[in-house]
């Protein structure tokens, strides 16, 4: 077995996502999910400095606020996320295609064949972490190890900002202390019929014959078997395909400013094309979204003859589908734009069209600024309202 496969997790995700956007969090007990006076609701993700006063995932916001008082609540902004979500992601993508997302926030890579181009398991791992705290601003934990289930355990040994390992003769000596509930697919029924036999670690698990487990749990007890041993034959499976790009914005009024909807649908435009080109993909169809106050709901597209990446033909597509459909005669609640129709761009086709290329190569000048200094560093003038 050698360190083909690893797991890559964001460290506190949504919370650090929230202090990366308002730098005066950092340092704070930050807990997502919901506000200080919210009576329902539980918490997505709670920041190291939260994590101390006991505060996790999947607890209710009534019961962090008890135990962290001053805790700074926060309802969680979803489009925030995926759009970091989708730059860490396109970082994996340039070290491997063998992606398997598991969430918005963590995945296992398979390094299988790119040895050549980049290096030792040892050395990606390293890049990528790297890449991600300098060009986003986020830290991950990563494990390397020669299956998924050692990997995924080994990025948890040293978070946050971790980097752990697990070779083939370090399998038993990392796996025999551990409590059985570290075991991928042991829930409390489970945990509690082996408690029940004395069964606390890996290690004693490891005295129970193959054909009792199977007889207390069925197929699930030859997998705690073999997983026990370290032994994993899942593989990577790519489940990472885009069908389409789309961003949508609800007014808290209804909006019928012209310039101002030109504006929002600008910013729209802009990020959906720097999503495309951090994926190397161009898009043939655009749509819109318009949704009024009635909750009258309309959509509309466009298939080009040129497939794009770029913010101006985009925004000038979707404008128009906009003025054309006469969608703008009445107050909006909601727009929103979106690209499909993938492709990787048929670069002779392209050449064709001088002003396209230009566009192309200052829409990546710009994603290189921004890379650098951040989203807000520059903007164009139509973006601004």
């Amino acid at each position: 077995m050698v360190l083909e496969i690893m797991h890559i997790d964001m460290d506190a995700f949504f919370a650090a996502a929230e202090q990366l956007d308002n730098p005066e969090l950092k340092g704070k007990p930050v807990i997502v999910g919901g506000t200080k006076l919210s009576k329902r609701g539980v918490v997505s993700t709670a920041s190291y400095e939260a994590r101390r006063y006991g505060v996790h995932s999947a607890m209710s916001i009534v019961e962090a606020r008890k135990l962290c008082p001053d805790g700074i609540f926060l309802p969680g902004r979803r489009q925030r996320y995926a759009e970091l979500s989708e730059r860490v992601f396109a970082i994996f993508a340039k070290y491997t295609p063998l992606i398997e997302k598991l969430s918005i926030d963590e995945a296992f890579l398979d390094l299988t064949g790119c040895h050549r181009l980049f290096g030792t398991s040892v050395q990606i791992g390293k890049a990528i972490r790297q890449e991600i705290k300098e060009k986003i601003g986020l830290t991950a934990s990563v494990g390397l190890a020669p299956n998924k289930f050692l990997a995924k355990l080994a990025s948890e040994v040293d978070k946050p900002d971790g980097f752990y390992i697990i070779k083939e003769d370090e399998i038993d000596d990392f796996l025999l202390d551990l409590p059985v509930g570290k075991i991928w697919g042991i829930g409390e029924k489970t945990a509690d019929i082996l408690l029940g036999r004395g069964i606390k670690t890996v290690g004693q698990l490891r005295q129970l014959s193959i054909n009792l487990l199977s007889s207390l749990f069925g197929k699930a007890g030859e997998r705690l078997y073999y997983l026990s041993r370290g032994i994993d034959r899942r593989s990577v499976e790519v489940n990472n395909e885009l069908k389409s790009i789309s961003y949508e914005e609800t007014f808290q009024n209804d909006l019928s400013d012209k310039h101002r909807l030109y504006a929002r649908l600008a910013v729209m435009s802009s990020k959906i094309a720097r999503r495309l080109r951090m994926y190397s993909l161009q898009g043939n169809t655009v749509s819109i979204k318009v949704r009024y106050g009635d909750f009258r709901t309309y959509t509309r597209r466009l298939t080009m003859a040129v497939p794009t990446s770029t913010d101006d033909t985009i925004y000038s597509t979707a404008k128009r589908l906009l003025n054309k459909e006469g969608l703008l005669n009445k107050p909006i609640r909601l727009l929103g734009v979106g690209i499909s129709n993938f492709s990787t761009g048929d670069k002779k086709q392209l050449s064709l069209f001088s002003d396209r290329i230009k566009e192309e190569k200052l829409s990546k000048t710009i994603d290189g600024i921004k890379d650098r200094y951040g989203d807000n560093i520059i903007k164009k003038a139509r973006n601004l309202e």
